[in-house]
C-alpha cells in the first residue's frame, strides 16, 4: 500500500472575504457604490483598467494577513474582469494607484491610521478618503517615496483620473474630466427616464407633423379635383 506523503509546505490560502461588511450603514454604502460605479463608466472604454469594490488586495505572495479591502479602488494596466482577491503577484505586481475609503462612524483613528500606513507602505499613488457625516474630504498622493497629503483639496484634480472634486455644497460633488457630475443610480435612472420622455414626447410631435402633412395634401388634392370638374386648371396661371 502507498501511503501518501504530507507535503513540505502548506499552500496558502488567500480568503475571498475578511468578514467585515461592505458598509455599516445606508449613507457610506450609497457612497461607495456612487463612487465605484461612476469610475467604471469612466474608464468603461479602456479594457485594461481594472476597478472593484471592498475587494481585498492582498500585495504578498505568501502572506495572507497583509491585507486590506479599500471601498473602491483603480488599477491602470490590468484587465477588467471577476477576481475573488486582488492578489498582486499575479497581476505583473502592479498595486492600485487609487483608491477611496467612506467613513462611517464605526471606523476607528487606528484603523484610519493603519490603512493610511498600509497605503502608503504598498505604493498606492492617491488616496482619498471621505467622511460624507461632516462632507469632510482628505486626501493624499506620492511624492517621491510617501503619501504626503493634498493640502487644497477643494477643487483639486486628481493626477490619475482626471475627476474633480468640490465641497462647496452640503456634500461632496465629483466631476467627470468633461464636467458632468458623478450621480448615484436614482438620479441617473429619474435622468434616463426623462430622456425617454423627451424622446417619446419629440417623436409625438413629428408624428403629429407629419399627420398634419399629410391632411393638407389630402385637402390639396381635393380642391384640386374640384377645381378641375369646373373646368379649371388649378396650376394653370
Amino acid at each position: 500500500m502507498v501511503q501518501l506523503q504530507p507535503s513540505s509546505q502548506s499552500e496558502v490560502i488567500y480568503p475571498d472575504s475578511d468578514g467585515k461588511p461592505m458598509a455599516d450603514n445606508t449613507k457610506q454604502f450609497r457612497w461607495i457604490v456612487t463612487i465605484k460605479e461612476n469610475l467604471e463608466w469612466l474608464f468603461a472604454d479602456d479594457p485594461n483598467v481594472f476597478i472593484a469594490g471592498d475587494l481585498l488586495w492582498y500585495p504578498v505572495e505568501g502572506n495572507n494577513k497583509t491585507c486590506q479591502a479599500p471601498d473602491a479602488m483603480v488599477v491602470f494596466g490590468r484587465p477588467k474582469g471577476d477576481r475573488g482577491s486582488y492578489k498582486q503577484w499575479q497581476e505583473d505586481n502592479i498595486p492600485p494607484q487609487v483608491v477611496f475609503e467612506i467613513l462611517s462612524p464605526g471606523n476607528t483613528r487606528a484603523e484610519m491610521n493603519r490603512k493610511l500606513l498600509f497605503y502608503d507602505r504598498f505604493d498606492v499613488e492617491e488616496y482619498y478618503l471621505y467622511d460624507p457625516d461632516q462632507n469632510e474630504l482628505s486626501g493624499w498622493l506620492r511624492t517621491e517615496s510617501f503619501l504626503d497629503v493634498i493640502d487644497t483639496i477643494d477643487g483639486w484634480i486628481s493626477p490619475r483620473l482626471k475627476i474633480r472634486f468640490d465641497l462647496s455644497s452640503s456634500q461632496l460633488q465629483i466631476f467627470y474630466p468633461d464636467g458632468t457630475q458623478f450621480l448615484t443610480y436614482t438620479e441617473i435612472a429619474q435622468r434616463a427616464e426623462q430622456a425617454e420622455q423627451r424622446a417619446e414626447a419629440a417623436e409625438q410631435r413629428a408624428e403629429q407633423e407629419r399627420q398634419r402633412a399629410e391632411q393638407a395634401e389630402a385637402r390639396a388634392a381635393i380642391l384640386a379635383e374640384r377645381l378641375r370638374a369646373m373646368g379649371i386648371e388649378p396650376d394653370s396661371e
